[in-house]
């Protein structure tokens, strides 16, 4: 079952990102690396760091573990659902209301033409929040069955709705293109939802929530003893979950709150850094998704209903196989990435307003995000650890020790070395919370887990064989 949901998960994220990068390739070659594309870059970022908070961490690890263990799953679902829905229609509201502060504040070191042009764009895209957490919801429910493949495959709809607004606009002035962008996100943010109506019906879940509407209905309309005990369980629930929730918001998303923060410092850099960030960001994140987060949505289930039933040792034996696994595959994953970094750039993005000297900046941007793939990677397996023991608090903590320390890194690095700057200090980031997360995890049991000579043995050939061939390639065939 394990390896039938990481095929799954990491099939369908692949099959996303290869949608997701056709998507970067087109709007590199219409808007360039530019004012045009900060602006969008900056009003997407907010939606997006929630779409990766929310859909592969915060809510889910915080949300599946009170629905496996909770005794009145349908008024406990419906009633996050409801809640969810309410406080961000809220939010999108006052952000359309307030929209000139909201933009200063994703965007500092924009000048005041800047943010005018950037605050309508800004709250288009905001309205992708109150989709996303639709998505994120009906994804969780349908882990809790097994059911993976549609949460993995779902962002390419996305990506495809971006591509066909992009293509309708490409011959407009950029800022109508950067318009016709952003009402393709909300499009693509509708399709994603449809997409789980299917297996949620097959599966019975419109069932549950119809039972959860119900016994709501119990609870602030009838004064049987039945809805008080409703009333209390769900209450119950939702303390438990909420305690839960708010910690997890941070343990769960250092390396995309460290990404968000970084595009506001670029803002106060040349034009095209927040560009540069992005384009590099966007490939560094691509074996992150495969493999780190492929492997931890398939496990973290598993786990979690082992360490509920009582059944460390299994889920120890889970982690270990996982670990080793994505270990070795991070390991390929860095090296290749930083012998082959001008390589990258210059097919994926270089043309139309691309120039080499973007490809080169971006390169070296891609290179410094590529040193913390291992570390931040790794510290996921760890992670899951803490979220099954519902120990999110812990997490949070160690995430606010290695976001603080990434944050002085930038402030100090972003002097000398630019965007370049930034992404190293993404790294060191990442490092920390590999640190800070063993420790938690145990150090004796990281070293069972670390004690495994032949995946030592094939973690040294590997590597060296692949030094190798891509010494020989790039002999023949390199960007400089």
């Amino acid at each position: 079952m394990l390896k039938k949901a990481f095929f799954t998960n990491s099939s369908g994220i692949m099959f996303s990102r290869i949608f997701g990068f056709l998507r970067d390739l087109y709007m590199a070659h219409i808007l360039g690396a530019g004012l045009y594309s900060d602006i969008f870059f900056v009003a997407f970022k907010f939606p997006n760091l929630f779409r990766r908070v929310f859909g592969e961490g915060a809510f889910t690890q915080s949300f599946l573990p009170g629905f496996i263990s909770g005794s009145k799953k349908g008024i406990f679902g419906v009633s996050v659902f409801v809640i969810f829905v309410l406080i961000l229609l809220g939010l999108s509201l006052l952000v359309w209301l307030f929209s000139g502060i909201i933009t200063k504040l994703l965007a500092f070191g924009f000048d005041e033409n800047t943010i005018i042009l950037a605050e309508p764009i800004v709250v288009i895209n905001f309205w992708y929040l109150e989709l996303v957490f639709i998505v994120t919801f009906l994804s969780t429910l349908l882990q809790y069955k097994n059911s993976f493949w549609v949460g993995a495959y779902n962002t390419a709809l996305l990506n495809i709705c971006m591509i066909g607004s992009l293509y309708l606009a490409r011959d407009s002035d950029l800022i109508e293109v950067v318009y016709m962008l952003s009402y393709g996100v909300l499009l693509g943010g509708v399709a994603q939802i449809l997409i789980h109506f299917y297996p949620l019906y097959r599966l019975g879940f419109f069932k549950l929530f119809e039972v959860g509407i119900k016994q709501i209905w119990k609870v602030f309309f009838s004064s049987s003893p039945n809805a008080k005990h409703l009333l209390l369980c769900a209450k119950n629930d939702l303390k438990g979950f909420f305690k839960q929730f708010f910690p997890a918001i941070l343990g769960s998303s250092t390396a995309q709150i460290a990404s968000f923060i970084d595009t506001m410092l670029a803002s106060f850099l040349v034009s095209g850094s927040i560009s540069y960030l992005y384009y590099a960001n966007r490939i560094f994140q691509l074996p992150l998704a495969i493999f780190a987060i492929a492997v931890s949505t398939a496990l973290f289930p598993t786990i979690a209903k082992a360490i509920k039933n009582s059944k460390e040792q299994k889920a120890l034996d889970l982690m270990k196989k996982s670990f080793w696994f994505l270990f070795i595959m991070l390991w390929i994953c860095t090296i290749g990435g930083l012998m082959l970094k001008n390589e990258i750039i210059w097919l994926l993005f270089e043309g139309g307003e691309f120039s080499r000297k973007d490809t080169l900046i971006s390169a070296n941007v891609f290179g410094m995000y590529m040193i913390g793939l291992l570390p931040f990677g790794v510290a996921r397996i760890f992670s899951l650890w803490l979220y099954s023991h519902k120990m999110q608090g812990k997490a949070a903590k160690i995430s606010a020790i290695s976001l603080s320390f990434g944050v002085v890194c930038s402030l100090i690095l972003m002097r000398y070395f630019g965007a370049i700057g930034l992404a190293l200090a993404g790294s060191l980031s990442g490092a920390m919370l590999f640190i800070l997360s063993i420790k938690a995890f145990g150090i004796k049991r990281f070293w069972d887990i670390m004690a495994y000579p032949k995946g030592w043995l094939g973690l040294i050939l590997i590597g060296i064989i692949e030094v190798g061939v891509l010494s020989v390639f790039l002999h023949f065939f390199h960007i400089n």
